[in-house]
């Protein structure tokens, strides 16, 4: 009895043991398929393509209607396939560009002498003319303004009167007293930097090459100057414009400063991004603080009241008065991400992460059939067309969510969509919002552009002047201004304004006001 007691004992262990290192081993199987998934993306990511279309096979909602879609109407024959090439040359597209360029024309002519007949002798006349056109370019010049007032007095009264007037010729405010900065450098050096992203050390030995010396420090101190006096207020403006508005997007990067008050130089600083909506005349403004908090969205959007267009980050959740909507964006990327990092090449439409992408490829798929559309109509279509494609993804969703690994890069898609749900489906409330971020990602792409080339910024004051010379070249971009010939507009005009700080003063100059010289639009064809 004691030996099959041992023995039933035994097998009792040796079961809990094998029940447990089965426990074991699908813990390290699934955390080993986490790794591979990572692998498979990081290598995706390094190596492979970095768009996220589908292809136009994937676009069709397979789940739903393929044979209704795919198949011929009834009634109708099956049509034929007609190939044909046609080559169609744009005439005149040349000329068309160069029209809009300035033409120095250069004449040549024979001399008198030469306007003889090689036969006769006789007098030569203009038959006609050969005509070249090519493109020549203006390289930089460093050049020195002189600026001289004359000051006036009269003969008479300096000889007959005790008092003798002065009067001095007007002359335009400099835009930085006591240097030698003008409103055309001042331009140059912001969008150098700002726009073609060209660090100060590479500016001073451009300008070096051009035989001046200016050093970087002088040319920051110029920017930072420029940004605090004049274009904070134009920002302070451009701000009161956008809390009036009733849709809006925002977003945020990282940014490292480097002498921060109390805090390590590798310390991660933020760049907030705050821009309109459709239909709207477009502003685009950064804020720099030093935290990623959400009271830093709930301060600077204090006032506004309206739909707020965000990714999954919840600090905006801390935006009082607000409704957020979700981008579909974001929740397709993790799709995109789990299907790539899938090692089944083939049937992906029939994974889990290809289904996921399916039905948001047939959302989107409606909304480039709505881009003309005005919002009335759009959130009509919405209510016939993209509701039933939530109310069906809605439904999938939580069939998946018990099947799949939550850590696995599905499961954390399905977690994505379900947690967001409802700012993801507010886009159905309003024909005037989006289904996406997008239009704040390509806002803040220029920075991070930028941000790879000059890396960091010095100090609080240089963070922030950059947010507001980034705020007004990205905002001219948008409304179709050339952001140098903008520039140098505001640098020559604001300082001979009595009040450079007064809103009313400055509204001639905001970036879509028609008192704007046309001189500082760009015209495309």
């Amino acid at each position: 009895m004691e030996n099959r007691a041992d023995t039933l004992t035994t097998i009792k262990q040796l079961e809990q043991q094998n029940a447990k290192q089965e426990q074991q081993i699908a813990e390290l199987t699934a955390k080993l398929k986490w790794y591979e998934e990572q692998f498979r993306l990081a290598q995706q990511k390094r190596f492979g393509a970095s768009s996220e279309k589908t292809s136009p096979d994937q676009l069709e909602l397979n789940l739903f209607n393929e044979a209704e879609v795919l198949a011929t109407p009834k009634g109708q024959e099956l049509p034929t396939e007609q190939v044909t090439y046609e080559r169609r040359k744009s005439t005149g597209k040349r000329e068309a560009d160069l029209e809009r360029l300035p033409i120095e024309t250069v004449t040549y002519e024979l001399s008198e002498t030469d306007q003889l007949c090689s036969c006769c002798g006789g007098a030569l006349h203009e038959m006609s003319t050969e005509t070249r056109s090519e493109i020549a370019i203006v390289p930089a010049q460093v050049k020195v303004i002189r600026h001289v007032r004359q000051v006036y007095s009269c003969r008479h009264c300096e000889r007959e009167d005790i008092q003798t007037p002065i009067v001095t010729a007007p002359m335009p405010r400099p835009v930085y007293p006591g240097s030698l900065a003008s409103p055309s450098i001042l331009a140059h050096i912001m969008c150098q930097k700002y726009v073609d992203s060209l660090p100060l050390y590479r500016q001073e030995q451009m300008f070096a090459r051009l035989g001046f010396t200016l050093s970087r420090q002088t040319m920051a101190n110029w920017m930072i100057y420029g940004a605090e006096q004049w274009l904070s207020p134009m920002v302070d403006a451009i701000k009161a414009y956008l809390l009036r508005q009733e849709t809006l997007h925002a977003d945020e990067t990282t940014l490292q400063v480097l002498r921060e008050p109390g805090r390590l130089a590798e310390s991660t600083s933020y760049l907030w991004l705050y821009r309109t909506g459709r239909g709207v005349s477009p502003a685009v403004l950064y804020d720099y603080q030093m935290t990623r908090g959400g009271e830093h969205p709930w301060n600077f959007l204090t006032g506004f009241k309206g739909y707020l267009h965000v990714d999954g980050y919840p600090g905006y959740h801390k935006v009082a008065g607000v409704t957020l909507v979700g981008c579909w964006a974001h929740a397709r990327r993790k799709y995109d991400e789990a299907l790539k990092a899938s090692p089944e090449k083939k049937g992906q439409s029939d994974t889990a992460a290809g289904q996921g992408l399916t039905y948001c490829n047939a959302l989107f798929a409606i909304e480039r059939d709505l881009k003309d559309a005005t919002p009335e109509e759009r959130h009509a279509v919405r209510q016939e067309r993209s509701l039933p494609v939530l109310e069906a993804y809605s439904k999938w969703l939580h069939q998946q969510r018990s099947r799949t690994l939550p850590k696995s890069l599905v499961g954390q898609a399905i977690a994505y969509s379900l947690n967001q749900w409802e700012k993801l489906t507010a886009f159905l409330k309003d024909g005037r919002l989006e289904i996406d971020n997008n239009r704040s990602e390509r806002s803040i792409k220029p920075f991070v552009i930028g941000r790879k080339n000059w890396l960091f910024a010095n100090t609080p004051r240089g963070a922030k002047a950059s947010a507001a010379i980034y705020s007004i070249i990205e905002t001219a971009k948008e409304n179709g201004l050339h952001p140098f010939k903008y520039l140098m507009h505001l640098f020559e005009k604001l300082p001979q304004l009595e009040d450079p700080r007064d809103p009313k003063s400055l509204e001639p100059f905001l970036p879509w006001s028609s008192s704007i010289s046309l001189m500082c639009h760009v015209f495309n064809s």
